[in-house]
């Protein structure tokens, strides 16, 4: 087995970088700004969670030398069923909220130059044309780049407005305040919690790790990577509590609240100090962008070669997501660009228009089940036959998965509550 290294890393931090977008860190300064440091614990739980899934992801990538996608075929047709329709419904809006996160920071950074659903087409065509022309490797050093800004932005404010490190401390303790049982739920499944997860053993391949001699390189990959995602999260609440929460501040809720707490740095802080945290805010978005449209292409890419009968095998990190007749490589096949497509132009229909009343159910009630259906399929193919015993599941990871499970069966159920039938 391969000796775990720091100049292996990568994957990881694609895929947390990718998870953690402009919704996950409002949903963390809402909670700071409302509840203070109490329910630090639940973001930091969140992470730990995360890094449970996708090494789950990975070790059945690396264990058994078979992708998720023909994992997930081997337990029936119904989970095929599922992903074609959440790979078509999920695509076609989740481009269209994408793109306008990553235009809101721009926006802000240059007033009057276009406007915010113009910035929202220049950065979904951006972000194609970086992830078509660009093989694994460039995307990966461009995600770590990104990554690195995001790291020190957010480091820099939590310094800047100054920490309670005692409260911090405290925040660590479970409470549970009156009426934030959902909400703290929805804090502990939400932080970096997306399809991308299961692109992870993808990435994983496409580094070239390709058997369980890199098992040991993946875990230290993967813990890095989440690792990375706490000091965000624990940096993004402490924000909130000394900014929001000590000055009884409300900023709305979505990726606008964003754009909000930048005007309350500039009043506080000053203009360099609100410029610069937009910029950490289109690094965070643009990261989840590029991630998805290169992810769940890979994804989609795999999907297709199943439904046609190729890729039984994995010969290779090419070769596992099913390429081309020829040898094309995955990310010049036809699938793979077709989805690239997919989440770039029919979207942008959604930028100018309002979403339809039936596709916003459809979207919400598809989304909501993904999270359980990775966890519980997980769980079931690392504790069956498919996986070799020596990798299957232990103790902890059954009850880290198990109770992940059933945490995303909650939050799904509610999801589906809310939605504006």
């Amino acid at each position: 087995m391969r000796r775990a290294s720091w100049r292996h890393v990568g994957p990881g931090i694609v895929v947390a970088a990718t998870g953690v977008g402009a919704g996950d860190l409002v949903a963390t300064l809402v909670a700071g700004g409302k509840y203070g440091y109490t329910l630090l614990w639940a973001a930091v739980l969140g992470c730990l969670i995360k890094i449970s899934l996708a090494e789950a992801a990975g070790r059945w990538h690396l264990a058994t030398g078979r992708t998720l996608l023909d994992g997930w075929r081997s337990l029936g047709p119904w989970t095929t069923v599922y992903f074609t329709g959440y790979v078509a419904v999920w695509g076609f809006v989740y481009g269209a909220a994408a793109m306008s996160s990553t235009a809101l920071p721009l926006a802000a950074l240059f007033p009057g130059v276009m406007g915010l659903k113009w910035w929202a087409v220049l950065c979904g065509v951006g972000g194609l044309l970086f992830v078509w022309f660009n093989r694994y490797a460039v995307f990966e050093k461009v995600m770590t780049a990104l990554v690195g800004v995001m790291f020190l932005v957010t480091v820099y404010l939590a310094v800047r407005v100054v920490p309670d490190l005692g409260g911090l401390l405290a925040g660590l303790v479970p409470v549970l305040p009156d009426g934030s049982l959902l909400y703290t739920l929805g804090l502990v499944g939400g932080v970096g919690g997306t399809i991308t997860l299961a692109a992870y053993g993808y990435w994983v391949n496409a580094k070239g790790w390709r058997d369980t001699g890199w098992m040991r390189v993946m875990r230290l990959d993967n813990r890095v990577a989440y690792l990375t995602t706490g000091v965000f999260v624990v940096a993004m609440l402490i924000v909130g509590a000394e900014l929001l929460h000590s000055s009884g501040i409300a900023i709305a809720k979505g990726d606008k609240g964003l754009v909000d707490l930048g005007g309350v740095l500039e009043e506080k802080y000053g203009v360099a100090t609100a410029k610069l945290f937009l910029v950490g805010f289109f690094a965070t978005s643009v990261t989840s962008l590029i991630g998805v449209w290169q992810g769940v292409s890979l994804l989609f890419a795999d999907f297709v070669a199943r439904l046609r009968g190729r890729g039984a095998d994995s010969a290779g990190p090419q070769a596992a997501p099913g390429p081309e007749a020829g040898g094309v490589p995955v990310e010049r096949s036809v699938p793979f660009r077709a989805y690239l497509l997919w989440l770039t132009f029919p979207p942008m229909a959604l930028l100018f228009l309002d979403q339809p009343f039936v596709l916003v159910v459809v979207y919400g009630v598809i989304g909501a089940f993904f999270m359980p259906f990775l966890a519980l399929t997980l769980l079931w193919l690392l504790n069956s036959s498919r996986t070799p015993g020596e990798w299957r599941n232990g103790w902890l990871s059954n009850t880290v998965l198990g109770a992940a499970g059933l945490l995303f069966l909650v939050l799904c159920v509610e999801q589906v509550r809310d939605l504006p039938w």
